[in-house]
Formats: C-alpha cells, sequence, structure tokens
C-alpha cells in the first residue's frame, strides 16, 4: 500500500518538475470541506463532514481544454442515524441514544477533464482511484435517567479500526464546475460518485462512497 501510494505521489511530483517552466502548466494546491455519505445501502445514513487537502498540474491543451490530475487526502465517511434503545444497566431500566460514525480516509487521484465555457469558467469531469489509508467506526451512546445523564461501561463508547472490513481500492467518478480568478485563486464544486462497493466479504450490502466536495485553491 505505501508503494502505491509513494509512486502516485512521485508520478505527480515528476509532472510538476517536468512542466514547471512551461506556459500552458499551471501547478496548484488546494483544500476543502467534504460532505459525505453512504449510497446503494440497506443502513438509514446522513452526512458526515470531513476535509481534503492537496495539489493539482493543470495541464492545458488548448484554451478551452485541459486536463488536471491531483492528489488529495480525504476524509469521508458516514453518519448512522441516531437510534434510541433501552438498557439495563445496574439494576436500572436507561433510555439511551446510539450514534455511529464511519470515517473512511482515502488518498484520492482524481484526474479531471476541464473545458472552458467562459472566461475563468469551466465544467469539469473524470474518473478517480482512491486508496485507504484509515477506516475507524466510532460508537458514542448517551444514556439518562429523568433527565440526568448517566455513565455507561467503555464498550458502549469505543473506537475500532475497520481498515479490514472496507475494499482498500475505491473507484468513482467525478463530476463538477469550477471557477479561477486573473489572479490564480480558485473555487471548486465537485460530486464524486462511488462506483465500488465498499465491504470488503461479499455480501448483500452495496454501500459506495458519495462525496460532495467544495475546494478553495491558488495555481501559480
Amino acid at each position: 500500500m505505501k508503494k502505491i501510494t509513494f509512486t502516485l505521489m512521485a508520478c505527480t511530483l515528476f509532472s510538476a518538475a517536468i512542466y514547471a517552466q512551461t506556459p500552458d502548466i499551471k501547478i496548484g494546491a488546494k483544500a476543502g470541506v467534504n460532505f459525505s455519505n453512504f449510497s446503494g445501502g440497506e443502513a438509514d445514513t446522513k452526512m458526515k463532514t470531513g476535509f481534503h487537502v492537496g495539489g493539482l498540474v493543470e495541464i492545458f491543451i488548448n484554451e478551452k481544454f485541459s486536463i488536471q490530475p491531483e492528489l488529495l487526502y480525504s476524509s469521508q465517511g458516514a453518519k448512522l442515524k441516531t437510534q434510541t434503545m433501552e438498557i439495563i444497566e445496574a439494576a436500572n431500566k436507561l433510555n439511551a441514544k446510539v450514534d455511529l460514525k464511519m470515517t473512511l480516509d482515502y488518498i484520492n487521484v482524481p484526474i479531471m477533464a476541464k473545458y472552458y465555457v467562459a472566461e475563468g469558467f469551466s465544467v469539469q469531469a473524470g474518473p478517480q482511484i482512491g486508496i485507504l489509508v484509515k477506516a475507524e467506526t466510532v460508537l458514542k451512546t448517551t444514556a439518562s435517567i429523568n433527565g440526568i445523564n448517566v455513565p455507561l461501561p467503555a464498550e458502549y463508547n469505543e473506537t475500532e479500526d475497520s481498515k479490514d472490513d472496507v475494499k482498500p481500492i475505491d473507484f468513482g467518478l467525478n463530476f463538477g464546475v469550477g471557477y479561477e480568478l486573473p489572479m490564480g485563486i480558485f473555487v471548486d464544486a465537485r460530486y464524486n460518485l462511488g462506483l465500488s462497493k465498499l465491504p470488503e466479504d461479499k455480501n448483500d450490502d452495496k454501500s459506495k462512497n458519495a462525496v460532495f466536495q467544495f475546494s478553495v485553491g491558488y495555481k501559480f
């Protein structure tokens, strides 16, 4: 996994070094917020807020069309909608709320085709491959009696490494729009449609990544 990651980083940096002095090449960095969820699965999930950060190289084919490979660290995942339950603990019946959050961190490599429909304004689309670097499930349970919070044993509030349960490679398609100012500052809005099923085992869960991204960056 580390070899794959280092290879992708090396390719991006090598491309940047080759074209750094070429007028038709721009090098930049970007960061922003993710609103991620799972699609296609049976679980009742809701959006989770995360982030992304990384670099890019925009290679112009002509004045209207360019190819833009990127290398991004992206924190994604989803939350399970809050559940209510009853817990029998210390001879008491407790009303409890259960929150479950799954965080999936990837190194994503999107390759975007960009078409400039007007000065500075582009529409974008392209494939993406993601390499899973972290998968974590966080369980948080709060219980109360007559409105008073009651402490619970550790098994009701724990963090579990879930990396073995999730496929290490994720494929997707990106669609988006962007606007760049003459000074090099730009903003992007993008949707990532996951194509790969997330669970490692071959069960009936067809959950896939679904991520809205909003970015701000700068190109040299």
